[in-house]
């Protein structure tokens, strides 16, 4: 790191630290009229000085918390680690501090002024002596880098525990284990780690049979505009086919894609004055599954399944499961001041949990999406997805944007955004304009998912005027969609093999591991779903 780096980088300041008054010893004369020793025992800039609010921060040693000899819990181990961070931040503005200083002294030996009184052989033993101090100094710097590297990764590490205490491993940590103390800024990452509770993730192998339980959530399964009055939609759900039509009174229904008389595919026939009527021998269903209409032969009591089917916010809704159906359906309208410009129906040939998996996932989009929405981003040293210790929700750092999880496998993300690929600010309230994103991933069988896209904008109305201007949008979303599939594509062959595909969550991973989780408790039939809407 540059002393011109460094200098940006210790310009943030610590919240925790407060400046105090320590014995100084008078150092350089000079432009920065400076009051330092360069060792660990170091003081500080005369406060005369411009930049004596940058090296004024008190040595937090003193202030150390003592657990030697104790067993930490999370709390306490935080807090050692917010202690090792104001230490390496001190540690580093005293190293930055020896640099300028000892860079003052060069221009001090080389002023003319100086020359005048100085003989050849002093300034050049001067010369030597400071630049080999300068080499110490920058050494100190690449040191101090590390600490401050390692000491974040443990603080993030840490601060993960402490808000998803559902993420500690079952085990309690056993008796005999060494607890990180007050040495902790010596100790490795993964000596922490090994000391503390690792999160409990386990998705291997083939894809199971959806239980039951899952089943009992409303899934949106079309958009309106695609379900005009004489056409039919076949849906997969749950390894069962439906279709979908509109009755008489123009609202939706959703049979089983299967005649009674001799299991031919509905979905070939046609829509007859609001029923479907099977392509062979001429059928007829209502919306509610019931035949009203048998050609050739007198009438019969016959009935196909149907599923509950409501229409909302330009969406069709299915409830899937045998629990009586919630009163209330989510809204995944995008907020106020956006139009929608494109919806974007897919089928995908992976396992929706996988799919949910990348869109709950930003950190991989300077990697993965070179060519399109992310191409020119800059890889950040930290990413962090920050949200409440109970939410689904949150937003991402250092990118603007947010995102939430809405059950059972919904996305929704707002990006800040100013041009296509390119992102300003640091939080989307910072942006001028937005695109607001909906993905939904329904279960259409254990290795293929329906995908529902929606895109808002809060500007540029005019797009939705452009001629075949969907077919574009279409076209952007499948590139974007293509660079993830190959990636998830591999992940899922290697998952059914056996490889676990949560093997080592990290920080960044946080929305992806709380939907595994909030997944899991469904399955086991838990009375209360974890990470419920925070107040």
């Amino acid at each position: 790191m540059t002393a011109f780096a460094t200098a940006a980088v210790l310009s943030l300041p610590i919240s925790l630290c407060r400046s105090s008054k320590l014995n100084c010893k008078k150092g350089v004369r000079g432009g920065f009229g400076v009051f330092a020793v360069l060792r660990e025992e170091g003081g500080f800039l005369d406060k005369k000085s411009t930049w004596g609010p940058l090296f004024d921060v008190e040595d937090p040693r003193s202030k150390m918390p003592q657990f030697k000899g104790k067993f930490l819990d999370v709390y306490q181990a935080l807090e050692v680690a917010r202690y090792d961070i104001q230490y390496c931040d001190w540690r580093a503005r005293q190293d930055l501090l020896t640099i300028m200083i000892l860079h003052e002294k060069v221009v001090e030996v080389l002023n003319p002024l100086a020359r005048d009184y100085k003989s050849i052989g002093t300034m050049k033993k001067e010369l030597a002596e400071l630049q080999d101090a300068l080499a110490q100094a920058h050494r100190q710097v690449h040191i101090s880098e590390a600490r401050v590297s390692t000491a974040l990764d443990k603080l993030a590490y840490m601060e993960e525990l402490v808000n998803d205490k559902l993420l500690q491993d079952r085990n309690p940590v056993e008796p005999d284990q060494a607890s990180p103390s007050s040495s902790t800024s010596t100790q490795s990452l993964d000596t922490v780690k090994e000391m503390l509770p690792r999160k409990n993730l386990n998705v291997s192998g083939p894809v199971q049979p959806y239980h039951p339980r899952l089943k009992n959530f409303w899934y949106p399964v079309a958009f309106s505009t695609d379900l005009k009055d004489d056409i039919m939609i076949p849906i997969d759900c749950f390894e069962e086919s439906w279709v979908l039509f509109r009755g008489k009174d123009g609202k939706p229904g959703c049979v089983r894609d299967t005649c009674a008389h001799r299991a031919c595919p509905l979905h070939l026939g046609s829509v007859n004055e609001g029923r479907i009527q099977c392509p062979y021998h001429g059928w007829e269903y209502s919306t509610d599954g019931k035949c009203e209409k048998m050609p050739s032969t007198r009438l019969l009591n016959v009935k196909i399944k149907s599923l509950p089917c409501f229409e909302q916010e330009g969406m069709i809704w299915v409830w899937p499961g045998s629990d009586p159906p919630a009163a209330t359906l989510p809204s995944l309208q995008p907020p106020p001041g956006f139009q929608v410009h494109a919806e974007i129906v897919m089928e995908l040939p992976v396992e929706h949990g996988l799919l949910l998996d990348n869109l709950l996932d930003l950190a991989h989009a300077p990697f993965t999406h070179t060519s399109t929405f992310a191409k020119g981003w800059a890889v950040p040293s930290l990413v962090k997805f920050l949200t409440p210790a109970s939410g689904l929700q949150g937003y991402w750092d250092p990118y603007p944007i947010d995102m939430e999880f809405q059950p059972p496998c919904m996305v929704l993300s707002t990006i800040g955004i100013s041009k296509p690929g390119k992102l300003e600010g640091q939080t989307t309230r910072e942006c001028a304009t937005h695109l607001h994103q909906l993905h939904v991933c329904l279960p259409s069988s254990r290795n293929k998912t329906r995908l529902l896209y929606r895109m808002s904008l809060d500007f540029a109305p005019v797009l939705k005027h452009v001629p075949f201007m969907h077919y574009l949008w279409r076209h952007f979303a499948e590139q974007v969609l293509n660079e993830d599939l190959r990636l998830v594509l591999g992940q899922q062959e290697r998952m059914i093999n056996g490889a676990n595909v949560w093997n080592w969550p990290v920080s960044y991973d946080k929305l992806g591991v709380r939907y595994r989780l909030w997944r899991d408790a469904v399955d086991k039939g838990a009375r209360q779903l974890p990470f419920g809407k925070s107040t």
